[in-house]
């Protein structure tokens, strides 16, 4: 908590441009946004804002890196079936496929969005609109949410967090084995009569 508070707003700057970056540190920007909008009620907005600032600069430097370097350096990062669903999903959405992700938490991923919009030439007035709109509507709700019920929720975490933290991993074990047997699935010939 000392830590959060003596990196405040300008701490979530840097770490939205960190976040947005090649190398995300996914729910990074999130997590401290609540503890921070929970520690200081009345700066809710100011720490929505800073969030907010901090992620559209992240994602405006990683559009301007992919639109140097065109739709290689998605396919770089991304295997070519993601990048094609990127891809796809851009072509089809377009203003969309920027906000609805941005608005969207963890675990998805931003990252593979903000290089599309950039390989694909994406207009920069509309990239920038949807990424502040998609983030305004993210880190306001969270920073007002943390605000109004931040202190219980972190006193739960506090009291309850190892079950929490456990059950949160088995979750996480019981969807990852979920998704690799429907995907072994997939794989398999069909027998046609």
């Amino acid at each position: 908590m000392a830590w959060a508070r003596r990196v405040g707003g300008p701490g979530l700057i840097v770490l939205g441009v960190v976040d947005n970056s090649a190398v995300p540190i996914p729910g990074s920007q999130d997590a401290l946004t609540i503890v921070l909008a929970a520690a200081e009620k009345n700066w809710w907005l100011y720490y929505a804002l800073m969030a907010t600032l901090g992620a559209v600069l992240g994602g405006y430097l990683t559009y301007r890196l992919a639109r140097k370097e065109g739709k290689a350096i998605l396919e770089r990062r991304v295997s070519r079936r993601k990048a094609q669903k990127v891809y796809d999903t851009f072509e089809k959405w377009g203003f969309g496929a920027v906000v609805i992700p941005a608005m969207l938490p963890p675990p998805l991923p931003m990252f593979p969005f903000l290089l599309a919009a950039g390989a694909m030439q994406y207009p920069l007035g509309k990239f920038l609109t949807a990424l502040t709109i998609g983030r305004a509507i993210r880190y306001t709700l969270l920073a007002f949410l943390a605000a109004t019920y931040g202190r219980q929720i972190i006193g739960l975490m506090a009291h309850y967090g190892k079950p929490i933290l456990f059950t949160g991993i088995a979750a996480g074990v019981a969807f990852t084995l979920f998704i690799l047997l429907r995907y072994k699935r997939s794989k398999r010939p069909s027998h046609q009569t």
